[in-house]
């Protein structure tokens, strides 16, 4: 196949894309308005301290597998470990626990620390794990929006098991009834913001993304998540695709309904077929104005977004991890906050990811790499600047009173990531992580199509559409994206 293809952005599923196409015998051209690949996932060095800058929480290690399988190499190139622990909890009442990845471990703790029943946890995960098995090869590894794809033994197994979806109900209102302790419905409730969305609107459905970390276990590259990106991009060139950095695309071209190529800041280019990677609401509007607008799918409600501040803390803490979480005492008031108010809610549940506990030489010995990071509404026009200084008054405060220690005392190296930033950076609309979230019963339904139903050549992989957020996702993402494109290109 000499077929020419262009791909609009360096994400995860961009690079996931590029490789793909390559393999199959595509001229395949990335164009990145960044000077590095990777989108989101990216690095960055603070003196001697070095952060990943963006996700931060390593499941499913399989979809990256596919990759390498499909260019012929060893995934042992790629060393990643599994932890021994998922997460490390700090809830109300001074309840403190680590929650293993070890199951007979999780039922103990889940027993001791929350007055849980054991047979209820274990009920509750064979479920999440039952429901993650039917779903998965039609709405994760599968098209919603093309019927041939959906018509399958697969389909009629996963509608004899609809019934205990609970698609009538919101996650909450199943983690409320499932389990006895408030402080358990908040672990559970969480795994909403794994795809940028509030647990008290988004589906019970959504239960079943805890499989992945809890089931299946959370992972961590040796090098940190930048090892992602090098992985792939290094695959990419392998397979002869062109990267052209810091060329931002300004326009994708169209003639009787077909895509042509590109325009970018430094000249006009032709292709076959076009994947975008960026946010699918800046695709249309900022890359195809004239187009027709999906204007259902675009108004929906947006996903939240995040603050995350980069500090490099010159002291070492025995009680945090890799992957650590101060819940907020109340946690319907900051999603109210977050979706309805648009605000960031005075007492924030705040998530810390250190890699330097496991990464040599991510920070000097004796001290830390902290990735802080609260969730923030989508707002990229207010005034950040003025806001985030009162932000970060509340969380060193908050750190410190659980901690025990004045944490801003110990800052040495600093950075700060906002909504702004996000939308800047990352073409973001309005700085959402995720596009658009699943805060209604058929939102998680709702995602744009890998495809365009009305432009020839022309095809989306990311986050903001269909599957949706998060590492596994994204490129599946890319995997449906690249199906479509072949077939319609052979």
């Amino acid at each position: 196949m000499s077929k020419k293809v262009i791909i609009i952005g360096s994400g995860v599923a961009g690079l996931a894309s590029a490789v793909r196409m390559a393999k199959a015998g595509c001229a395949v051209t990335v164009f990145e308005a960044n000077p590095f690949p990777g989108g989101k996932i990216n690095s960055k060095w603070l003196g001697k301290y070095r952060f990943d800058m963006g996700p931060s929480v390593f499941t499913g290690p399989n979809y990256l597998k596919e990759l390498f399988d499909l260019c012929g190499k060893d995934f042992s190139a790629f060393p990643f470990e599994k932890m021994d622990t998922s997460f490390h909890y700090f809830l109300a009442q001074g309840k403190r626990f680590r929650l293993s990845a070890d199951r007979g471990e999780q039922v103990s703790t889940i027993e001791r620390e929350l007055g849980e029943e054991g047979e209820t946890y274990v009920r509750y995960m064979n479920r999440s794990k039952e429901m993650y098995k039917r779903i998965a090869p039609l709405f994760i590894e599968g098209s919603l929006h093309h019927w041939p794809d959906l018509m399958n033994r697969k389909l009629v197994k996963a509608l004899a098991y609809l019934p205990k979806y609970s698609l009538q109900k919101t996650m909450h209102q199943v983690n409320s009834t499932t389990f006895k302790n408030p402080l358990t419905h908040q672990i559970f409730n969480r795994f909403a913001t794994y795809n940028g969305s509030s647990p008290y609107k988004a589906p019970a459905m959504l239960n079943m993304i805890a499989h992945l970390e809890l089931n299946e276990g959370v992972y961590l590259p040796k090098n940190g998540m930048i090892q992602i990106t090098d992985a792939l991009y290094q695959l990419a060139v392998e397979q002869g695709v062109e990267f052209r950095f810091s060329e931002k695309v300004n326009r994708i071209t169209v003639a009787n309904g077909k895509v042509t190529g590109v325009e970018t800041s430094q000249g006009n280019y032709t292709a076959d077929g076009v994947i975008s990677n960026m946010d699918v609401a800046f695709t249309y509007e900022k890359l195809l104005p004239e187009a027709k607008h999906p204007k259902k799918i675009l108004a929906q409600e947006k996903s939240s977004s995040a603050i995350v501040f980069y500090l490099g803390i010159k002291n070492e803490f025995i009680e945090l991890g890799l992957h650590n979480i101060f819940f907020t005492k109340d946690y319907p008031a900051e999603f109210k906050a977050i979706f309805e108010d648009k605000v960031v809610y005075d007492d924030p549940t705040i998530y810390i990811n250190i890699t330097s506990k496991h990464v040599a030489g991510d920070a000097p010995i004796g001290s830390e790499n902290w990735f802080v990071m609260i969730n923030a509404p989508a707002d990229s026009q207010k005034n950040w600047e003025v806001e985030i200084p009162r932000i970060r008054k509340i969380i060193l405060a908050k750190l410190s009173d659980e901690l025990g220690v004045d944490v801003e005392a110990l800052i040495e190296e600093e950075d700060v990531m906002h909504p702004g930033i996000i939308e800047q950076r990352y073409s973001g609309k309005m700085g959402s992580i995720y596009g658009n979230a699943s805060n209604n019963k058929f939102a998680a339904f709702y995602r744009h199509a890998n495809f365009s139903k009305d432009i020839k050549g022309l095809y989306f992989a990311g986050v903001t559409v269909h599957p949706g957020g998060g590492i596994p996702l994204a490129l599946n993402s890319a995997k449906l994206a690249t199906r479509f494109a072949l077939r319609a290109m052979q």
